[in-house]
């Protein structure tokens, strides 16, 4: 022992040499602790690491994916701008479709409404007066049917647009007694309204298709009693009613009377024409109006149609159409040839069959006719002084208009010759044109009995007719 610490130079005290000991003891054990510490942040270094590199590769992957997903969606969005453009040339297409078919389907109608009129004039046998009205039946129903399957067909375009304003009640419901009393008296029933004195806000056209259409089906539909028309304040609205003593309509078929093709069980009955478009049309135009639609029936007893409109507290313009002014007394006016007879009358058609048919027809009222395909013709044919009243076609040829020749003979006689613009367009720019010309607006097929009441009209506002 005394060899292994003789070199120590603290001594060799046992006593010393056990703390020495304990003390490098202590030493070696934090050294050791250190290298441990030391050790073990390098491996959670080196995981950490390991970490980051899975994340990297999954945010790489979700990157890709994601690049992936962008690129389907811009080429998704490219599909549907395509589709969308072609929707919407589709759509102007439609437009320019129905808008041409609706001429020409109703530019030969309206030929041949003006020479069946003129066919009943002529002095003939019962036989024959009776084949006149069959022909005039015939041409009604397929009026009826062409414009319906075009109001749809537009309604389903979308080329429709409601021009909102405000719409006196009464002048509705006087017109369409004046037009539906014919059909409701060869049937026996009273077709009558209540004056109102309300207004509604609305598309004038559009809401009196709803109130015509309701007001057809009642009397077609109503085998005897009556048909009538009112219309009652609700708050905010206007309920525009249509009552009937008709078949009713069951629970079952109130849920299906509304579509396309359908007439529902109680009036299913081969005596009864048509095809079961008018209430379809009737909903389509309701809802593009935003106007809530009211169905109440009791089988057996009848049936009310209602309508409701945003009521208006305003009154309507002094300066109505006077066509809708003359509508309202239509049954009042006298229209027998003696009112016309000598009114000097300008026609101006470019359709030669049109032309040669309300020449026959005018004509025949007495007036002194001059008709021609072109204002052109007609300025050759005739002074334009002279001109009592004038009929104009709105489309001619050329790219001119019925409001081009209106205009052009005005100026030319110093005056405003009363002008009625006759066309199958049932655009509102156009009744708006023929405002600002202030023409009357008549839309094809014209019915012979409105065309001579509205000129007794207008030649009875003139200053006189001329006579020279």
């Amino acid at each position: 022992m005394a060899s292994l610490f003789e070199n120590d130079p603290h001594g060799s005290n046992p006593h010393d040499l056990e703390r020495r000991i304990v003390k490098l003891q202590k030493i070696n054990a934090a050294l050791i602790e250190r290298v441990e510490r030391s050790m073990d942040q390098q491996g959670s270094a080196y995981s950490l690491f390991q970490t980051a590199i899975a994340l990297e590769s999954q945010v790489r992957l979700r990157t890709e994916e994601l690049t992936s997903t962008l690129a389907r969606l811009e080429r998704t969005n490219d599909e549907l701008s395509a589709a969308r453009d072609a929707s919407e040339q589709a759509n102007r297409f439609k437009t320019r479709f129905f808008t041409a078919v609706g001429h020409d389907l109703l530019q030969p109608l309206h030929a041949a409404r003006l020479s069946a009129s003129a066919l009943a004039e002529v002095e003939s046998s019962p036989a024959q007066r009776v084949i006149a009205e069959r022909i005039e039946h015939a041409l009604t129903t397929i009026e009826q049917l062409l414009k319906s399957i075009l109001d749809i067909s537009k309604l389903e375009a979308g080329v429709i647009t409601p021009a909102l304003r405000p719409v006196a009640l009464d002048d509705v419901f006087a017109a369409l007694c004046v037009d539906l009393d014919p059909q409701a008296k060869a049937k026996g029933l009273s077709l009558s309204y209540r004056p109102c004195d309300l207004n509604v806000v609305s598309d004038p056209l559009m809401l009196r298709r709803i109130v015509q259409n309701l007001t057809a089906n009642a009397v077609q539909y109503t085998a005897k009693g009556r048909v009538r028309l009112l219309a009652r304040r609700r708050r905010g609205q206007v309920r525009i009613e249509v009552w009937d003593t008709g078949p009713g309509i069951g629970e079952a078929d109130r849920k299906t009377i509304f579509e396309e093709f359908q007439r529902g069980s109680a009036t299913d009955r081969p005596s009864i024409g048509g095809f079961g478009l008018g209430l379809s049309i009737v909903q389509r135009m309701a809802e593009a109006l935003g106007h809530q639609l009211e169905l109440c029936s009791r089988v057996g007893h009848g049936t009310r149609f209602s309508v409701s409109a945003p009521y208006v507290n305003r009154p309507m313009l002094a300066a109505h159409s006077s066509s809708a002014a003359l509508n309202a007394s239509n049954a009042a006016v006298a229209i027998g040839g003696a009112e016309l007879a000598g009114a000097k009358v300008a026609v101006i058609d470019n359709d030669p069959g049109v032309l040669e048919a309300m020449h026959a027809l005018v004509e025949r009222w007495g007036c002194e006719v001059i008709s021609a395909r072109s204002l052109v013709e007609l300025q050759k044919a005739s002074a334009p002084h002279r001109h009592d009243i004038i009929l104009a076609d709105y489309h001619l040829d050329d790219q001119r208009t019925g409001l081009d020749a209106v205009r052009a003979l005005r100026a030319a006689s110093g005056r405003e010759i009363p002008a009625i613009v006759i066309t199958a367009d049932h655009t509102e720019g156009i009744a708006n044109a023929a405002r600002s010309f202030n023409c009357e607006l008549m839309l094809k097929p014209a019915k012979p009995a409105k065309l001579r009441a509205l000129m007794v009209h207008l030649l009875s506002g003139a200053s006189h007719f001329n006579i020279s």
